[in-house]
């Protein structure tokens, strides 16, 4: 048997191994997810309006066609935003706030089952290959790329989950990835 930090016990064998199973399982039940709507110039300038980022490349064709893209472009943290699903309003509460329906168990529903129900957003982070153009398609494909080791946090013992999106355009040139990663905790009472 593993044995975890002191604080939070044994980890056994047969956990760790399905937890390791886990890497490289799609994160979602319907595969990879298509934008709804192409990169367009609407949202791109609400996002930069939102932001405050007055960048003329975004929004000014005029100034954009000057620059090294030739043309208007998308500010590169917007990958997420273009293949984000139309939420569904009616009976988001039930959903837990899931702003779309669930078509089953996910891959981390191993932690549920073992205790750690807890969940928080620890970070995420870009790796931008591109800027995407008006009139592009996007996918995005999600799948668990690691697990650490069994830790002690202030909130009980846990692990971290990291899984990577990876964002193709339509053209099928890779646009960025990111990598987003939460800690699955069991909630203990604080000492």
């Amino acid at each position: 048997m593993d044995q975890a930090n002191e604080a939070d016990g044994p980890e056994s064998e047969e956990f760790r191994r399905q937890l390791s199973a886990l890497i490289g399982t799609p994160v979602g039940s319907t595969g990879p997810a298509s934008g709804p709507d192409p990169v367009n110039q609407p949202m791109i300038r609400h996002w930069a309006a939102a932001f405050e980022d007055a960048n003329p490349v975004y929004t000014d064709p005029g100034f954009a066609a000057t620059t090294r893209f030739g043309e208007v472009v998308a500010p590169p943290l917007m990958l997420q935003t273009w293949t984000m699903a139309t939420p569904q309003i009616t009976g988001i509460a039930e959903r837990g706030g899931s702003p779309v329906e669930s078509t089953g168990a996910g891959p981390l529903e191993v932690f549920d089952d073992a205790g750690f129900t807890g969940t928080l957003a620890s970070n995420t982070e870009f790796d931008i290959e591109r800027y995407l153009r008006l009139g592009e398609t996007v996918t995005a494909s999600t799948v668990i790329e690691s697990i650490s080791p069994r830790k002690a946090t202030r909130l009980g013992p846990g692990y971290f989950v990291t899984w990577v999106t990876t964002y193709v355009a339509g053209s099928g040139d890779v646009v960025g990835r990111q990598r987003f990663r939460i800690l699955k905790f069991r909630a203990e009472a604080p000492a």
